[in-house]
C-alpha cells in the first residue's frame, strides 16, 4: 500500500506545482498592459525524501524576466517622459496562453495518475477482503 501512497504523493506534488504555475500565468496575463510590469516565471525543484524512495516536485523561486520592456509612444500618458515614451510590460500574451495550456495539461496528467493510484489501492483492498 505504501507504493500507492507514494504515487499519490508524487502526483499531488505535481498538481500543487502546476497550480502555482497557473497562478503566475494568470498574473502575467492580467498585468500585460501594466506599465513597467516584468513577466514572472517559475522554476521547479525536485523533492526527494531521504527516508523513502518517494520524490516529487515543488515550485521554486519566482523570477522576473530580464527581457527589455516595450517602449510605447503615447505623449498623453501620465507616465510618458519628455520624449512621449513610457515603459510597457514584457509580457507576450501568446506565450502566456501556451504556458497556461501546458500547465493545465500537466495538471490533468497528474490528476489522472492520482486517480489511477487511488483506484488501484481500492481494488487491492477489495481483493484482500475476499
Amino acid at each position: 500500500m505504501t507504493d500507492f501512497s507514494n504515487m499519490m504523493a508524487v502526483s499531488a506534488s505535481g498538481m500543487a506545482a502546476q497550480t502555482a504555475r497557473l497562478r503566475l500565468v494568470s498574473e502575467n496575463m492580467a498585468n500585460a498592459d501594466t506599465p513597467g510590469f516584468h513577466r514572472k516565471t517559475l522554476s521547479f525543484e525536485q523533492v526527494s525524501d531521504m527516508f523513502s524512495d518517494t520524490g516529487g516536485v515543488r515550485a521554486g523561486d519566482v523570477q522576473l524576466s530580464q527581457a527589455e520592456l516595450a517602449r510605447i509612444y503615447d505623449p498623453g500618458h501620465p507616465m510618458a517622459g519628455e520624449d512621449g515614451y513610457y515603459d510597457g510590460s514584457n509580457v507576450e500574451l501568446m506565450l502566456e496562453i501556451a504556458d497556461g495550456r501546458e500547465a493545465q495539461r500537466s495538471y490533468e496528467a497528474n490528476l489522472r495518475m492520482f486517480d489511477q493510484a487511488r483506484q488501484m489501492a481500492a481494488s487491492t483492498l477489495e481483493l484482500l477482503r475476499r
